[in-house]
């Protein structure tokens, strides 16, 4: 199978039909096999009704259905494990995205050699309460992640060769940065193509402005994750010695002030008085917690077996 096409979708029914069409159009018009796997994000309209309907007209459409709302990455995550096709296309089901980017994204994924394709809406239809925020994000992005030649980190129109959505796993909010995460999975083949963004045809959108709050938090995790993830012990144990270290040498200079003290007349040091002791003590106890964090976290490294399990209510 040529190209799969992943659509994570909450309550989208107006523009499924149209989208369906204009994805059908596209692929026979250039010859492609293909699926389109329609994720339904717990959607509380008819947009499950709708996908059964394009279902029985087009083969190649299938849909899983989750019995509630997880949010975007655990339905692209769903949609990932699922996909067949040897390039995977992921765009938004709201009509804000093209399809017929979809042959010159396949062409750069199979004949250009790269793994990973995001597109870049260069000129964007949106309010500059999105579109300020959004630059902020994608320069701090770039910065930390080292990608420096993607200017929109979560654009949803994406094409993938199929072992990277193999070997990637996203969870929680991390869809913002799935180019980060193919990175730190070693593929560093990273490209960009100029798409075109199309004004929201129906409905409105479903983020709110919490999700750049959000998206720092999680890039501040990844960023982690990807430094001190497999080897936690890396910093905390560091912390933790330096610290440590750092209190037990406190603690000897209040005592050699103590052993002073004693034999002079003129010179009185009680340990007690002293905060320099409660805080070599404090920094003591501190570096020790800290060693024994990196200690638990190299126990556990940072895998839940139940991190990617979701109740899915249909699928067909």
């Amino acid at each position: 199978m040529d190209i799969s096409v992943v659509i994570p979708l909450y309550n989208e029914e107006e523009s499924l039909p149209e989208l369906a069409a204009w994805i059908e159009r596209v692929m026979n018009a250039n010859g492609f096999s293909y699926e389109i796997l329609f994720i339904d994000d717990g959607s509380t309209d008819r947009s499950l009704d709708v996908i059964h309907g394009l279902a029985k007209k087009n083969e190649n459409i299938h849909a899983v259905s989750f019995s509630r709302n997880y949010g975007k990455s655990p339905a692209l995550n769903t949609g990932f494990r699922r996909a067949k096709g040897d390039v995977v296309i992921t765009m938004d089901a709201d009509l804000q995205d093209s399809p017929d980017e979809i042959p010159e994204l396949y062409r750069m994924i199979t004949k250009d050699g790269y793994d990973l394709v995001s597109g870049w809406k260069k000129k964007r239809y949106d309010p500059l309460s999105k579109t300020i925020p959004t630059k902020l994000f994608n320069a701090t992005a770039r910065k930390v992640s080292g990608i420096k030649n993607l200017h929109d980190f979560n654009c949803g129109l994406k094409a993938y060769r199929n072992a990277v959505v193999k070997h990637i796993e996203v969870y929680g909010d991390m869809h913002r940065y799935i180019p980060y995460l193919a990175k730190n999975a070693g593929y560093r083949n990273i490209g960009e193509k100029v798409v075109h963004h199309q004004a929201r045809k129906y409905g409105h959108t479903k983020f709110g402005l919490d999700r750049f709050i959000n998206g720092y938090l999680d890039l501040g995790t990844l960023w982690f994750q990807s430094k001190f993830g497999v080897k936690p012990m890396h910093i905390f144990g560091l912390l933790g010695s330096l610290m440590f270290l750092i209190g037990f040498i406190a603690v000897i200079v209040v005592l050699i002030l103590k052993i002073i003290s004693m034999n002079s007349d003129s010179y009185h040091f009680y340990v007690t008085n002293s905060v320099y002791f409660y805080l070599s003590l404090a920094a003591m106890i501190m570096g020790l917690q800290f060693f024994l964090s990196g200690f638990i976290g190299e126990l556990i490294t940072r895998n839940s077996p139940e991190r990617n399990n979701y109740l899915i209510a249909e699928e067909f």
